[in-house]
């Protein structure tokens, strides 16, 4: 990703600004976890190309389509960055701070952090992202099930391997399944194996691609690596019941469908 473009002090600074974005405060409608064609859907979806897309559009088949809805925050406040070059809703009481992008950037490019009051990291908006591909030899393909997908209202570029854009939570197997959620419009991957999931959308010409997820990229992890802020469970099953009933998730999913990128 990119060199730093400002001293740590112009960070803080900027950072400041950030934090004086966020609106007044505005009460929550009725709490939900989006379900396709539900409550909170923002744009009907459009027909994927190939079995692989629709496999990634379409949740699996431990999510439950029916499920109760979550509670979420009582009340909501918007941030922006000073130039309104991108928006989001987030939990009142959540904190969203702008920080150095990533070595590798593209110029312009934004890092917008969001934690809880307790310092707990909830997830990372990141603009200007250079175009990636990875390889993926055939044995180090590992499963994928798609847990959560629901439309979101986004710009994209489409092209070979991708998708309408989607708030997905997708879960890889490894030593137990790991998951990650945030948006895309990227294919996991053939036959429902992959070497990592990418929460990435491919922005406009020379804009470059942008993610806003705990993870731009999950994967099957090593036994002593670290896998926070990616989930781990020991079955489909448990991942599935995080999405349907965790007010965490609930209040994430509905931060990463108001995401709104001007260009």
């Amino acid at each position: 990703m990119a060199t730093p473009r400002a001293l740590a002090g112009a960070s803080v600074l900027l950072a400041g600004v950030l934090l004086a974005g966020c609106s007044t405060p505005s009460n929550s409608g009725p709490g939900w976890t989006a379900q396709p064609g539900g409550p909170g859907t923002t744009a009907a979806p459009t027909a994927p190309a190939s079995a692989a897309a629709t496999a990634d559009a379409t949740p699996g088949a431990t999510a439950s389509a029916t499920s109760s809805p979550v509670a979420t925050a009582s009340a909501w406040k918007t941030f922006s960055d000073p130039a309104k070059t991108v928006s989001f809703e987030l939990p009142q009481e959540w904190i969203a701070q702008a920080v150095a992008p990533e070595e590798g950037a593209l110029p312009g490019a934004l890092k917008v952090e969001v934690k809880k009051p307790d310092g707990t990291f909830m997830a990372a908006l990141r603009t200007g992202l250079p175009p990636s591909s990875a390889d993926c030899p055939q044995d180090a393909r590992r499963p994928y099930t798609v847990i959560s997908s629901v439309p979101a209202d986004l710009t994209a570029e489409g092209g070979d391997g991708t998708i309408p854009p989607r708030v997905v939570f997708r879960v890889i197997q490894g030593y137990r399944y790991f998951g990650s959620y945030g948006v895309t419009n990227l294919v996991g991957g053939a036959d429902g194996h992959a070497c990592e999931l990418r929460n990435i959308i491919r922005g406009p010409a020379g804009k470059g691609d942008y993610s806003f997820g705990d993870l731009v990229a999950v994967r099957a992890f090593a036994p002593d690596e670290k896998v926070a802020p990616a989930k781990a469970f020991d079955t489909l099953d448990q991942a599935a019941k995080y999405v349907d009933e965790s007010s965490d998730f609930a209040n994430v999913q509905r931060m990463l469908m108001s995401l709104e990128i001007k260009n």
